[in-house]
């Protein structure tokens, strides 16, 4: 408890040292108890923007708190702009835990101590973050691979910063007057599941397994294949892959890579999990993106860590190719038109004015490369008509959101005259016309064909039994049950005269044919 209490003043102490006090104060009617606390608390430094203060409160309060900035940095529907960007630049990055105490996680997840689990177990990390670390090793086959370790004691701390976080979301409601728009406690409770989904390296194990499968036949993204015998919820044992980052430019072009190519086939990658599998990798900063130069898959990007997926249902993929390609004709009045029909939009919204408004987002980024126009800016705007308009973001979009602008970053490094409409145009058009054309009509009927098969024979019992518990509860619906029988009578002996009738014609030509064929034999 007094750790708590300790743990609640540090925070209280940060948010007080860099003016978020401000924020909830605003709140309040009267402007003077802003005068008030900067002149009582006079010897805080408040001259950098609240964003640039925001961002490094977050880093002081530590791994998880940067965890909660870098959530915030994807609801530029509910945060402020100039928030949402320096929140953007937090960075996942923290000193490596102990070395002894990856063996013992290991042991203790695993059943047996590395050096007996491995021909090599380096014992330094590669890599460090809030949840985990890495470390390589060799299987006893000597098969090279990657070793991810969960930070011991996280789901306690978690656990424990959530809570006052929750407690800080009740004072934000109470005291500010915008709490209600931003959905404070949803927020957490959405970070909580976040964390604790993230704790699961299974979870995250089965992740890859089924972006690779995904994408086995590709030759665009490699993903490291995990050895399920190595695996379990604390410490997961993947293929190590081999590349250089995709952020290092000079080192890929030395190498001989197309950067044009890498540019385009990275937005290639990213339609095709979205449109094609509504499974896509929702994290893929440059840290988590290497390119291969080995020979046999050279230029191929590599996905790694995939604690953070996104997954897209039917009515999803369709919504937003429809929306994207109206985008791609500057059919704006469509766009808003289908905000309405999903019911994204209020029915009363006016077609015309969500159309304008639509338009001023949109229209100054076509026919610009990248590095003209920023595609995170034209989000944040329409984020910010959505609002006006009482326009509902959905929640599963949030991380298509947050992977659209990793995408965009990285387009502008690797191709900055890169057209981001231009090269995913054919993918969307390609993906609709496999869905709503001829061949994905025969697809949908294809894999339905199972279930039909099953379907079809029970429908006349399905179809009687549910007569006859309509009649039982309606008494009138006996005659109708009765004029049903009727008719089915009736169809019954107009196919049977059609059966034998066809029956008849046919056998006579044939008959006539073969009475023909022996007068010219004769």
């Amino acid at each position: 408890m007094i750790l708590k209490f300790l743990r609640l003043l540090k925070i209280l102490r940060v948010l007080v040292k860099y003016g978020l006090d401000e924020i909830a104060i605003s709140g309040f009617q009267k402007p003077g108890i802003n005068r008030f606390l900067d002149t009582a608390i006079f010897w805080r430094d408040l001259s950098s923007p609240r964003g640039i203060r925001l961002r490094m409160a977050l880093e002081e309060l530590g791994p998880i708190f940067v965890k909660l900035g870098q959530v915030l940095s994807t609801r530029s529907d509910l945060i402020p702009a100039d928030i949402v960007i320096e929140l953007s630049k937090l960075q996942d990055r923290v000193p490596p835990f102990d070395s002894d105490l990856a063996v013992a996680q290991i042991e203790r997840s695993l059943g047996a101590h590395p050096d007996q689990l491995f021909a090599r177990f380096e014992r330094v990390p590669v890599a460090s973050a809030s949840i985990a670390q890495v470390h390589f090793a060799a299987l006893p086959d000597g098969t090279q691979v990657a070793v991810k370790v969960l930070r011991p004691g996280m789901k306690k701390l978690i656990d424990e910063d959530v809570a006052l976080m929750n407690l800080a979301a009740d004072w934000i409601n109470r005291l500010w007057r915008d709490s209600k728009r931003l959905k404070m406690k949803e927020v957490v409770y959405e970070f909580d599941k976040y964390l604790h989904d993230e704790l699961d390296l299974m979870r995250e194990a089965a992740n890859a397994a089924q972006l690779r499968r995904n994408f086995a036949d590709s030759n665009l993204l490699m993903v490291p294949e995990m050895y399920w015998d190595y695996c379990s919820s604390d410490v997961i044992t993947m293929e190590r892959m081999h590349g250089i980052p995709v952020s290092h430019i000079d080192r890929l072009v030395e190498a001989g890579v197309d950067m044009k190519k890498l540019g385009s086939d990275g937005v290639e990658i990213f339609f095709t999990q979205v449109f094609r599998d509504g499974f896509f990798h929702a994290d893929m900063h440059p840290g988590n993106i290497l390119v291969s130069i080995d020979p046999a898959t050279f230029g191929r990007y590599i996905a790694l860590d995939f604690g953070i997926v996104g997954t897209l249902n039917d009515y999803d993929k369709d919504y937003l190719s429809q929306n994207f390609l109206a985008f791609f004709r500057r059919d704006y009045k469509r766009v808003a038109e289908a905000h309405i029909e999903s019911g994204w939009a209020p029915k009363n919204t006016r077609v015309d004015e969500l159309e304008a408004a639509v338009r001023a987002c949109c229209e100054p980024i076509f026919d610009r490369p990248l590095k003209d126009i920023s595609f995170g800016q034209i989000l944040l705007r329409l984020f910010q008509t959505s609002r006006r308009f009482n326009v509902e973001v959905q929640p599963q979009l949030v991380l298509l959101q947050k992977t659209l602008l990793n995408i965009e970053g990285m387009g502008r490094v690797l191709d900055p005259e890169l057209d981001l409409w231009k090269t995913a145009k054919p993918h969307l058009e390609r993906w609709v016309s496999e869905q709503v054309g001829w061949r994905g009509l025969v697809e949908r009927l294809k894999a339905e064909a199972p279930r039909y098969s099953h379907i079809l024979p029970t429908l006349p019992r399905l179809a009687q039994q549910a007569l006859i518990a309509i009649s039982d509860r309606d008494p009138h619906a006996n005659d109708l049950l009765r004029e049903l029988a009727e008719e089915q009578r009736r169809t019954n002996r107009l196919l049977s005269f059609l059966v034998f009738f066809v029956g008849a014609l046919v056998a006579g030509a044939v008959g006539f044919q073969a009475w023909l064929r022996w007068q010219g034999a004769i």
